[in-house]
């Protein structure tokens, strides 16, 4: 009897065991094969035009955070493109000088240095271009002219001795465009790796069972086709309203206000999905307060496909694994001269 006793005891042991066992193996496998279109995140977002050093980032970081690039010494970088709220404005539009509004939403710094062009309209190649973009803009920053900018610099005994030690070949070192290339060195390592890029690499269990059915739904559905590469997006344009047309496309035209050429109207470069989870609200103009909102809007107007609450819900939650882990040493608000 007490062998008997041992025996199924034994029994319910390895049943309990190999119940476990099977508790831990994931319930919902991804076909690897559907991954080829996605890439980890580099470690930096190097260019041979703007080679990092370090006297050239520590620079940047204090312009990033420079009020007195702007007329009213109250706008920086990070008012609009804060980098404790994932390089983004958690408004629809920012305030700029004297509280007036943008028309676009300000998109996230975060790995940016990597896209196809900067802006919605993408009107800079780079990310130094795009830093001198709201210096000068009446709306943001509103300093009148870049010698302005050169003035207020060289005014600053600290700037002088930064900008020599960040352009040590150049005679002049405080210009505007090496304000520039200051600013874009500091934001090329501006890289939030996040648990999909562990998933990327080989490992399974960096996704949860419900991240990866709403992946299997994300590529099911399509989204790929423009949400794709490291970053998610950001490597081309597309039309806002491809297959259903947009309801608004008096207010804000795209890219035709730029090249004013009827093949871009609407057209706006594809937002990256990276950290899409806290950059909200979304699109161009901010309108829509939800990503859960977005992602069925973008499956109706893009793709023509209406997602059930289930889908649009799954979809969201693998984006989730999409948010990164943001370098707090590095951002860290520096002490400024």
């Amino acid at each position: 009897m007490r062998k008997l006793y041992v025996t199924i005891v034994c029994a319910g042991l390895v049943c309990a065991a190999a119940c476990t066992a099977r508790k831990e193996e994931p319930k919902v496998q991804v076909d690897r094969t559907r991954l080829a279109a996605f890439k980890p995140l580099p470690l930096v977002m190097d260019a041979a035009s703007n080679p990092l050093t370090e006297e050239k980032i520590a620079l940047g970081r204090m312009l990033y955070y420079e009020t007195r690039l702007s007329k009213g010494n109250d706008v920086s970088c990070n008012s609009c493109h804060n980098l404790n709220t994932f390089g983004a404005d958690t408004g629809a539009v920012s305030d700029g000088f004297k509280g007036q509004k943008g028309n676009r939403n300000s998109p996230t710094v975060y790995n940016a240095a990597g896209h196809i062009a900067q802006f919605w309209d993408g009107r800079a190649p780079t990310v130094e271009e795009q830093a001198k973009g709201p210096v000068l803009n009446p709306v943001e920053m509103a300093m009148s002219a870049e010698k302005d900018v050169v003035a207020t610099l060289n005014g600053i005994p600290g700037y002088v001795k930064a900008f020599k030690q960040a352009f040590p070949e150049d005679k002049d070192p405080v210009t505007f465009d090496n304000m520039a290339r200051a600013i874009g060195a500091f934001e090329r390592k501006l890289v939030t790796p996040a648990r999909w890029d562990k998933y990327l690499n080989g490992d399974d269990t960096a996704l949860t069972d419900a991240e990866k059915a709403g992946l299997v739904k994300f590529l099911d559905t399509g989204c790929h086709a423009c949400h794709s590469g490291a970053y998610m997006g950001g490597t081309m344009y597309q039309k806002l309203g491809l297959v259903k047309p947009w309801p608004d496309t008096e207010k804000d035209p795209g890219r035709f206000a730029l090249t004013k050429s009827e093949s871009d109207r609407m057209i706006f470069k594809v937002p990256s999905l990276r950290n899409i989870e806290k950059t909200g609200p979304y699109y161009h103009d901010g309108g829509v307060p939800t990503l859960k909102a977005a992602v069925e809007k973008m499956a109706e107007h893009q793709l023509g496909r209406t997602l059930s609450a289930e889908d649009s819900e799954a979809i969201t939650a693998w984006l989730a694994s999409l948010t990164g882990e943001l370098p707090v040493e590095y951002i860290k608000a520096p002490a400024l001269p």
